[in-house]
C-alpha cells in the first residue's frame, strides 16, 4: 500500500500509519506541522501535550533509606531512591502529604482504593468512593486523543473481603471511573499492546510493522533528516518490543485454553498459569514501554500503572527476597524490603528515562509530563498511612518546578492533602477545577 502525498501544510503530526487491522500513530515529527493546526506559528510551537501517569506500589517503603536532601543537580538520594540519580534535577521528592480518607479505616483496602481520588470508601457489598485524577483528567481532556487514558498492571485483581469488610476490588484498583465502578484494568502486556496499535482481525499474530511498512518507507522519504532518523528509532523500538510480545502471546493463548480444560476463569488461576509473565522485570518493563510509546505518540495522555496491589503475593528472587511482598512489607525497615523499594523506584527510573530520550521540540516528552510514584502507606509493618511515599517527575510543560525537596509533614493537617497535589496537576493540565476529594486548594508551594 502507498502513502498519498500530501503538502508539507497538510499533515498531521499525529499521522497514523494504517495497515490490514493496525494502525500505528507516529511521533512528534518536526518537520510536519504541528499537532491539530495547518501551519505551525511561533506560539503553538511550544504547545505540545502535557501528560499525567501514576505508578502505584503497595504497602509501604524501607522509611530508612526514603530520603531526600538539596536541590537540582547537588540533590542527594537515601540508598532506594538512587535509579533516580540520573533525573534528580527533573524530579520533585514530596514528603508528609496524605490522605485523610484511608486513616484510621482499617489496614490495606481502605488505605488503597482511594489513592488516587480522596474520597471516603463504603465498606460492605456496594463499592462506593469516588473517580480518581486521572480519569477526571481523561473525562476532561481525552476527547483531543484516539484513548482517553491507559489503565495498566502487572498483578490480577483479586475478589472478596478483607477482614476490615472493605471489598477486595479497593486493593485490587486505583483507577475509577466513578464512585462504584473501577476502570477495566489491562494486565495482559500483549493484549495492552495491541490495543496501542489498534491490532485486530485475523491477523493479530503478524507483525504490526510488517503490514505499515510501504506507507513507513514513503513519509521516510519525504521527511527531514533529523525526522527520519526519529520515525527509524521509534519504529526499532515498537520492533523491540513486539518481538518480547511475540514470546508471550503464545502463553497467553494456551493459558486461556488450560483454563477452559479446568473449568476455572483464567483470573482464578495463579501466575504463570494464567499467561502472565513469570518474570515480573519483564511484565513490569513491558508495560512501561506501552506507556512510553503510547504518551510518544500521543496516542493517549493519561495512564495509570498498577505495578503490585496491595496485599501482593508477588515474588522477588531476583533480589534474593525469599518472602512475598506483602508478608515481606512487615518487616519493612529490612535490607529485604530496602531492595524492594528500590526495585521499584527503579520501574519509575526506567519509564522516565525512556520519556527523556524522547525529542520534542526544545525538551523531551518528559518535560511535557508528570510522572507520580505513589504508595499508599509509608510503613508496611504498623499500616501507617499518616503520611504517604511519593516523588514526581517531569516539568508538565514548564508548568511545574522540578528539581526541590518538599515537606509539608509539619505544615498542618489541611495544607498537606495529597488531593491538593492532584488538584494542582489538574490546574496546570488546563483543568480549572476548584475542588478534588477533600481538598479545595491547591497544594502551596508547589
Amino acid at each position: 500500500m502507498s502513502m498519498p502525498s500530501f503538502p508539507r501544510n497538510q499533515v498531521s503530526r499525529r499521522m497514523l500509519l494504517r495497515g490490514a487491522g493496525v494502525a500505528i500513530a507516529l511521533p512528534w515529527l518536526e518537520s510536519l506541522p504541528v499537532w491539530g493546526t495547518e501551519t505551525p506559528t511561533a506560539a503553538t510551537e511550544t504547545q505540545f501535550p502535557k501528560r499525567f501517569a501514576a505508578l502505584f506500589m503497595a504497602c509501604g517503603v524501607n522509611s530508612d533509606h526514603w530520603w531526600a536532601k538539596g536541590s537540582g543537580a547537588s540533590m542527594e538520594l537515601g540508598k532506594s531512591l538512587t535509579p533516580m540519580e540520573p533525573l534528580k534535577a527533573k524530579m520533585n521528592f514530596i514528603s508528609g502529604l496524605f490522605n485523610k480518607n484511608a486513616t484510621g479505616v482499617g489496614i490495606h483496602p481502605g488505605q488503597t482504593g482511594n489513592i488516587l481520588s480522596g474520597a471516603p470508601l463504603q465498606k460492605g457489598a456496594e463499592l462506593r468512593g469516588g473517580i480518581s485524577v486521572d480519569q477526571l483528567l481523561a473525562n476532561h481532556l481525552g476527547q483531543d486523543t484516539i484513548q482517553p487514558s491507559m489503565v495498566l498492571g502487572c498483578e490480577q485483581p483479586i475478589t472478596g473481603y478483607h477482614e476490615t469488610n472493605f471489598s477486595m476490588a479497593y486493593s485490587s484498583h486505583i483507577s475509577w471511573q466513578n464512585a462504584t465502578s473501577p476502570v477495566p484494568m489491562e494486565v495482559y502486556p500483549s493484549l495492552a499492546f495491541d490495543g496501542l496499535f489498534e491490532n485486530r482481525g485475523n491477523r493479530r499474530n503478524k507483525s504490526v510493522l510488517d503490514r505499515v511498512k510501504e506507507q513507513a518507507a514513503s513519509l521516510s522519504r519525504s521527511a527531514s533528516a533529523d525526522d527520519k532518523s526519529k520515525i527509524d528509532e521509534y519504529l526499532t523500538s515498537v520492533r523491540e518490543v513486539e518481538k518480547r510480545i511475540e514470546r508471550l502471546r503464545g502463553a497467553q493463548d494456551k493459558a486461556v485454553e488450560r483454563a477452559k480444560s479446568h473449568g476455572r476463569p483464567l483470573i482464578a488461576m495463579e501466575r504463570p498459569d494464567n499467561g502472565l509473565p513469570e518474570d515480573i522485570r519483564e511484565h513490569m518493563r513491558l508495560m512501561s514501554d506501552i506507556i512510553a510509546m503510547a504518551f510518544q505518540t500521543d496516542k493517549t495522555r493519561i495512564a495509570t500503572l498498577l505495578l503490585c496491589r496491595d496485599i501482593s503475593g508477588l515474588f522477588y528472587p531476583f533480589l534474593d527476597v525469599r518472602k512475598a511482598h506483602h508478608s515481606g512489607s512487615h518487616d519493612d525497615r529490612s535490607d529485604d524490603w530496602e531492595r524492594v523499594s528500590r526495585y521499584y523506584c527503579s520501574q519509575m527510573a526506567y519509564l522516565a528515562q525512556r520519556l527523556d530520550a524522547m525529542p520534542e521540540g526544545e525538551g523531551t516528552v518528559l518535560d511535557h509530563s508528570c510522572l507520580l510514584f505513589v504508595n499508599n502507606m509509608w510503613s508496611g509493618s504498623k499500616h501507617d498511612s499518616t503520611k504517604v511515599p511519593l516523588f514526581t517527575v517531569g516539568g508538565l510543560g514548564g508548568t511545574l518546578e522540578t528539581g526541590r525537596v518538599l515537606d509539608y509533614l509539619d505544615k498542618g493537617d489541611d495544607n498537606r492533602k495529597l488531593c491538593s497535589l492532584y488538584l494542582s496537576i489538574m490546574n496546570r493540565m488546563g483543568l480549572p477545577a476548584t475542588q478534588f476529594g477533600d481538598a479545595e486548594t491547591p497544594l502551596a508551594l508547589l
